[in-house]
C-alpha cells in the first residue's frame, strides 16, 4: 500500500533538494529519516517534514507499521518564483527570483528482509593477553566440548603376604617353673592338723 504527504510553497530551491533526494531515495524511512537529521543542508530539514508526515499517514490512517515503510517516490518540482529588485550604479536595477519546491514523499509497506550473516561466519573469539608480573591471572572458563575426565574405580589394595618364621625369629617360649621352686605364702598353704605335725618332729 502506497502512502504519499506533499509540502508545497517550500523556501528553498529545487536543485538542492534534489541532490538530497537522490541519497536517500529507495531506503527505508527510519533510516532516511536519521540520516537527513544529521545533515547540514537546508533542503534537508524540509525533505525529513515531509518523510515524517508520509510515516505518520501511514500508521494513523493505515495501521502501517513504521519499520517496513520504504521510500518509493520522491518528487520535487518548482513552485512560483517570488520576483524581487535590487538597486545597482547609474540608478540601474537587478532582478532577484526566488524559488519555491513542492515535495512530494511516497511511501510504501515491504516485507523486512531477514539479516544474513555474509558467508555464514561465526564471531572470532577475542584474544586474552597475558598478565605481565605476579599479578593474579584472568579466570578461565572450562571448555564445554572437552569431556570432563572420568574417574577410574580404586583398585584393592594386596593384602601382605605372611613368610614362616625361620629358626632365627621364632618365638622362644619360656621354660615351665616347676611347682616345688614356686614359694608359697602362708596365707595360700593350707591349714595342717595338730597330729601331722607331732609326726614331722618324730621324724625328724
Amino acid at each position: 500500500m502506497e502512502v504519499r504527504a506533499t509540502a508545497k510553497y517550500v523556501r528553498v530551491q529545487p536543485r538542492k533538494v534534489r541532490i538530497i533526494a537522490d541519497e536517500i531515495r529507495g531506503k527505508y524511512a527510519g533510516h532516511a529519516a536519521a540520516l537527513l537529521h544529521h545533515h547540514t543542508s537546508k533542503g534537508a530539514k524540509s525533505l525529513r517534514k515531509v518523510l515524517i508526515s508520509a510515516m505518520a499517514n501511514a500508521a494513523e490512517n493505515h495501521g502501517l507499521a513504521p519499520e517496513t515503510l520504504k521510500i518509493t517516490v520522491i518528487m520535487v518540482d518548482e513552485g512560483p518564483r517570488l520576483k524581487r529588485m535590487i538597486a545597482k550604479a547609474m540608478g540601474r536595477g537587478a532582478r532577484i527570483l526566488k524559488k519555491t519546491s513542492h515535495i512530494t514523499v511516497v511511501v510504501e509497506d515491504v516485507e523486512p528482509e531477514a539479516v544474513v550473516k555474509p558467508h555464514g561466519a561465526k564471531a572470532k573469539p577475542r584474544p586474552t593477553f597475558a598478565v605481565k608480573g605476579g599479578g593474579p591471572k584472568p579466570p578461565t572458563k572450562p571448555d564445554e566440548t572437552v569431556p570432563p575426565p572420568v574417574e577410574e574405580p580404586a583398585k584393592p589394595k594386596p593384602e601382605p603376604i605372611e613368610e614362616p618364621a625361620t629358626e632365627a625369629e621364632a618365638p622362644v617360649e619360656a621354660a615351665p617353673v616347676p611347682a616345688e621352686a614356686t614359694p608359697v605364702e602362708a596365707s595360700d598353704a593350707p591349714e595342717e592338723d595338730g597330729s601331722a605335725v607331732a609326726e614331722k618332729e618324730e621324724n625328724a
